[in-house]
């Protein structure tokens, strides 16, 4: 099928529209670290079942172990650095701010294939760099009338959260590339989650949280925004997103992913009846399109 990558990542796109927004609600309400350590374990489930329906395997012994370690640091640096700071990010800042500041992930992206794999920086990428982030400065920043000097719409420890989010995604894109290979992309998603959740297990015990687990497993409003959070994030997108990363080349794949940014508008605005001024609008698409422009 012709650009099957390039639709996966599309869906992706969707998918990951969709679980932030349940997410938001799952972690306003029992934490950003419960929900997300207990979404890797139910979308490993999800996955197990899948995987055993599909290849006959329900886990991955198939895996070489050039794949286990890559795949682990990569699970660790998206689902574990990346999810706890996007996570918190939700609960601060809501997820539609949050999914804008991840779109410096392909920026990222980039910068660590020019820092650590030699890989070249054009003109026009820079341009594209500066387009996001003034796309993003559109948005997260306003004038004070008072004080005639510019200040952050949105409290800054949200905004940098949701940047610590886009490094984990950014390292951990660049590990999944080298660990998976050809290999299969549910088995090689069970792996990076089988580490997300061995690192989450390691963070709720160093902070002591891990007691709000089965309260939170307790509560049926808290449950359901989980469940389909889990669904459509960490099962179907991540899935679909190492598929992507197979069939196109992962600056295309992450161009196509941050369009979730312009697709999270209308929900916000529908269901979540947040006002989206015409500024914030047009900065979505403003740093949407310098993703586009860096990768073209």
């Amino acid at each position: 099928m012709p650009h099957i990558g390039e639709f996966a990542a599309l869906s992706t796109a969707m998918c990951w529209t969709i679980s932030s927004l349940f997410f938001e609600i799952a972690s306003k309400q029992v934490g950003s670290l419960v929900v997300n350590l207990l979404k890797l374990c139910l979308a490993f489930v999800f996955l197990s079942v899948f995987s055993l329906v599909v290849r006959r395997m329900p886990f991955p012994f198939d895996a070489t172990p050039h794949a286990w370690v890559w795949l682990s640091l990569s699970g660790l640096a998206g689902f574990v650095l990346g999810d706890v700071f996007l996570f918190r990010a939700y609960v601060v800042v809501g997820a539609r701010v949050s999914m804008l500041i991840m779109a410096t992930a392909p920026i990222l992206t980039a910068l660590i294939g020019w820092l650590v794999m030699g890989e070249t920086l054009t003109l026009q990428a820079g341009l594209g760099m500066c387009l996001t982030v003034g796309g993003i400065a559109l948005v997260v920043l306003e004038r004070n009338p008072d004080q005639n000097h510019l200040k952050l719409s949105y409290a800054p420890r949200g905004l940098l959260y949701a940047f610590g989010g886009a490094t984990g995604q950014a390292i951990g894109l660049v590990l999944s590339k080298y660990g998976m290979g050809a290999y299969n992309p549910v088995s090689a998603t069970q792996i990076r989650q089988l580490a997300g959740i061995g690192g989450m297990l390691l963070v709720g015990l160093a902070l002591k949280n891990l007691g709000r687990v089965r309260p939170a497993l307790q509560e049926r409003r808290t449950l359901q925004p989980l469940l389909v959070g889990s669904v459509f994030g960490p099962a179907l997108g991540v899935s679909l997103s190492l598929f992507a990363v197979q069939h196109t080349s992962a600056a295309v794949a992450a161009t196509l992913v941050a369009t979730v940014p312009i697709l999270l508008i209308p929900p916000a605005i529908f269901l979540f009846k947040e006002r989206v001024t015409l500024k914030e609008g047009l900065g979505a698409l403003v740093a949407v399109a310098g993703v586009v422009l860096l990768f073209l």
